[in-house]
């Protein structure tokens, strides 16, 4: 999962970037609403964390712009205001969430969570397929009732999957979501990783669930 972070206090921006990218998701930052416009031109993102109160751009002029372009993407809040009509303004002006600071790491987490799944359709953090079950909230995996330990990027590239089964993921679409404009590793760092995620999923198992469609990228699904 990509998310973009806007904030212009570069030590809650440096934070928050920080903190989200060892919970495994792949977080780009930004400072105001001019340089946002740049990044979501150039990516796709699954959420974005937005500052309400920026220079040369505020939060809800960017906001008021996305939703005119037609971008649904979720978009949660962050302010230091708490009245009433602040809240209303900012969900009036299309955001999906609001957190006023100083707020819980935790929570921040949670509004994240609960954003993704209702512009997903979904109303569980678990996710199934077969005998292989993924629950995003506790990070756990389990296959035929055998628990699996993945590293924070497995985990990522699995959860990217399985919300995306029976549908076939291009190496592009794969490295949008799970790396950020940072990065700078090899060309074949997702072939790696599915190669690591097939072991764990797959190894011990006589349905395999992680195919290769050559030419085209891979896809979970039943067989």
């Amino acid at each position: 999962m990509r998310i973009l972070i806007v904030e212009d206090e570069r030590d809650l921006n440096h934070i928050l970037v920080k903190t989200l990218t060892a919970e495994g998701y792949s977080v780009d930052g930004c400072f105001d609403g001019v340089e946002a416009q740049d990044f979501l031109s150039g990516a796709r993102y699954d959420v974005v964390v937005l500052d309400v109160m920026m220079p040369r751009m505020d939060g809800l002029e960017l906001l008021a712009l996305m939703r005119s372009r037609g971008d649904e993407t979720p978009v949660i809040l962050l302010t230091a205001k708490d009245s009433v009509p602040d809240r209303v303004r900012g969900l009036d002006a299309g955001a999906d969430d609001y957190l006023v600071k100083p707020f819980s790491f935790d929570e921040l987490l949670a509004r994240i969570r609960v954003a993704t799944r209702k512009r997903g359709g979904s109303t569980t953090n678990e996710f199934t397929i077969a005998d292989l079950k993924v629950n995003t909230a506790a990070h756990t995996v389990e296959r035929g009732g055998k628990s699996i330990n993945l590293s924070t990027k497995e985990f990522a590239l699995l959860e990217y999957m399985i919300r995306n089964k029976e549908i076939v993921l291009s190496r592009a679409s794969i490295e949008n979501n799970l790396w950020n404009y940072d990065y700078s590793g090899g060309s074949n760092v997702v072939d790696v990783y599915i190669s690591y995620l097939r072991r764990k999923i797959d190894g011990d198992f006589d349905k395999k669930l992680i195919h290769t469609v050559w030419g085209v990228g891979w896809v979970l699904r039943e067989e």
